[in-house]
């Protein structure tokens, strides 16, 4: 199985996190890449699989089922009461223990907690290299090396880097930053139980409870629509506007660096290179310019609508529809034809000019 692509499955509450399914759609270019190398240059061994490990106390079934049908050949499975909670220390030795003996060429997780946690620890036991926070991934057909493009020097450029030295190849991808491949009930695959020793799934860590986000906090990544402020807004109390907006059209709100850094809103809400990539089918951005790290975040989604009074907005560039206007103006205007088309737009709290 040597020169395989690997992910790394997510499993939550008995359930397989989104990322599980998005990491797939990477893997899968990855390995049919390194497969159409391997014959052409008729290399040695079998041919490369896309695999991916699942570690849980209990799978979810349907979900490893769902992964083939999504385009793994391979699903690794290890179950055990001792792989209960995603810690780092025993994760990252299982890991260890099965790829010394597979030995993959490319190991993929989502930057998720999880992922920014493992994968630099799990990098350093298997005397390896990391790239975090990738948005590009190929293969270098003359090398068969991985190039991993991330943003770098603040967004501002994009850095390809290679592992030529060292196996596997180890990087992480955003989540929502890119979708599942479709599901194809015919294809086939192999699920395979693997068993750890039990003392490598032991740790160090006493996992002593999980606390959850505010609800209103957590959801942005999840949203199917996300309505989104920047520094037009000109100051906290006119997020008031986008949340009526959002409450009528049941979306979540984001925001702009500069509004979370101005203490607008939360972070949680921090939509962007450093904060969430969001992919809803709606993304409505409101006095947001549109600085590359922002658009790194957002310019996924399916239809993007931008108000800003700057024609010269980069936001424009990606958008599918622009209004050039004072978003104060736009705003009512817009809530109040959605109230005539059926909309529940809450009241606004106070009157006045809101600016």
């Amino acid at each position: 199985m040597s020169g395989s692509v690997w992910t790394v499955a997510e499993q939550y509450d008995g359930r397989l996190r989104s990322i599980s399914f998005e990491l797939l759609a990477r893997g899968r270019s990855l390995a049919d890449k390194l497969a159409t190398r391997h014959r052409k240059l008729d290399l040695p061994g079998a041919r490369p699989e896309l695999c991916v490990l699942v570690l849980a106390e209990k799978a979810d079934a349907a979900g490893v089922k769902e992964l083939i049908e999504r385009g793994a050949d391979r699903v690794f499975v290890a179950e055990s009461p001792l792989l209960r909670h995603p810690t780092v220390e025993p994760y990252a030795k299982v890991m260890e223990w099965l790829a010394r003996d597979r030995k993959p060429d490319v190991i993929l997780a989502g930057a998720t907690s999880l992922g920014r946690a493992l994968m630099p620890y799990l990098a350093v036991r298997l005397t390896t290299g990391l790239t975090a926070d990738c948005t590009g991934l190929d293969i270098d057909e003359e090398t068969g090396n991985l190039d991993q493009t991330r943003p770098a020097i603040g967004g501002n450029i994009m850095a390809t880097i290679i592992t030529a030295r060292h196996r596997p190849q180890m990087a992480s991808v955003r989540p929502h930053s890119t979708r599942p491949p479709d599901r194809d009930p015919s294809r086939a695959g192999i699920i395979e139980a693997i068993h750890p020793p039990d003392e490598l799934m032991r740790s160090r860590v006493e996992w002593t409870g999980f606390r959850a986000m505010p609800q209103n906090e957590g959801s942005i990544q999840e949203a199917d629509k996300v309505v989104a402020g920047g520094r037009g807004l000109k100051k906290a109390d006119n997020f008031a506007l986008l949340q009526r907006l959002a409450s009528g059209l049941g979306a979540a709100v984001g925001a702009s660096r500069e509004a979370v850094d101005r203490g607008w809103t939360t972070y949680p809400r921090q939509v962007g290179l450093s904060g969430k990539t969001v992919t809803p089918r709606l993304y409505m951005a409101f006095g947001i310019s549109g600085a590359i790290q922002h658009l790194a975040g957002m310019k996924t989604a399916e239809t993007i609508v931008a108000v800003n009074n700057d024609p010269d907005a980069q936001i424009f560039q990606v958008a599918d529809f622009n209004v050039v206007g004072d978003l104060f103006e736009f705003l009512p205007a817009f809530m109040a034809e959605l109230q005539r088309r059926g909309k529940a737009i809450p009241a606004a709290q106070s009157s006045g000019k809101q600016a």
